[in-house]
């Protein structure tokens, strides 16, 4: 069984690696994931404060 974790991406990052990791993590386009954000951080704010906490807490490779 293969131990799949989460890790801020090295090589796909515009700021912080986040959407880069996560997009990697679940196999999908980096850009969906980023659009997400954007939704997110406009719709109701919590965008920004998950992409800060994440790119804090979540380890590099």
């Amino acid at each position: 069984m293969m131990n799949k974790r989460f890790y801020l991406s090295s090589t796909d990052k515009k700021i912080g690696g986040v959407c880069g990791g996560i997009a990697e993590y679940f196999d999908i386009d980096p850009l969906l994931v980023r659009i997400a954000f954007v939704v997110l951080f406009f719709g109701c704010g919590t965008g920004f404060w998950a992409y800060i906490l994440l790119w804090l807490l979540a380890p590099k490779r």
